[in-house]
């Protein structure tokens, strides 16, 4: 990965002594608020998923994280989890790091460091946006964009309803009304955890409102 490019083989070799591999099943939930633990994941193979909790037991997805990619618990970064779950939702394979072996490769390698610092400002930007988005934006629009985000070619595949609304932190009627909108309008074909896009220049202004 990016992290770890300028690297010697041998610093290779020492990274790797000072991680711990471990497997999770598609739906284990592997990091709770409130653990003390300070670790450094590393996602290498899945899919992980970042979620918070409302009091009345909304989950608003923060963070779809794909290979290869960091995050976890960590103040020696700047990096913390701040009351995340983290489950993932494909079967993973992550490599952990604990905080004293991070701190001591960040003094050894500055650009280690400053490429965490990049990936760190760059989710920051990310959830701003989609703060600013769940203040200013309207549902369509919101829909619009993440199934814009989310298609590969004109298909979107693999999201329920449910998983659209826990990414937009809203109730899954909600977005249910939302697509039969688009679909009545023609804009979309929507069927179980497939949607295809039948008018993508609509979807787009859509997604612009």
């Amino acid at each position: 990965m990016d992290l770890f490019r300028d690297l010697t083989p041998e610093e290779m070799e020492e990274v790797e002594r000072a991680t711990v591999m471990q497997t999770y099943p598609a739906g284990r939930v592997f990091y709770t608020p409130g653990e003390t633990g300070e670790v450094l994941f590393i996602l290498k193979q899945g899919v992980v998923q970042l979620y918070r909790m409302s009091a009345e037991g909304r989950k608003l997805v923060i963070a779809r994280l794909e290979p290869v990619c960091f995050f976890g618990e960590m103040s020696c970064l700047g990096q913390g989890m701040y009351n995340t779950f983290a489950e993932a939702t494909e079967d993973s394979l992550i490599y952990t790091m604990n905080c004293h072996d991070v701190g001591r490769l960040l003094i050894a390698k500055p650009k280690v460091a400053a490429q965490i610092l990049e990936a760190v400002g760059q989710r920051l930007v990310n959830a701003e946006r989609q703060l600013e988005e769940m203040a200013f934006k309207g549902l369509i629009p919101r829909v619009a964009a993440l199934l814009l985000g989310a298609a590969e070619g004109d298909e979107v595949k693999g999201l329920s309803h449910q998983d659209i609304a826990e990414r937009l932190g809203v109730y899954r009627e909600t977005v249910t009304n939302a697509l039969n909108e688009l679909k009545n309008a023609n804009i979309l074909n929507v069927g179980r955890k497939h949607i295809t896009i039948v008018d993508r220049k609509r979807l787009v202004r859509a997604a612009s409102e």
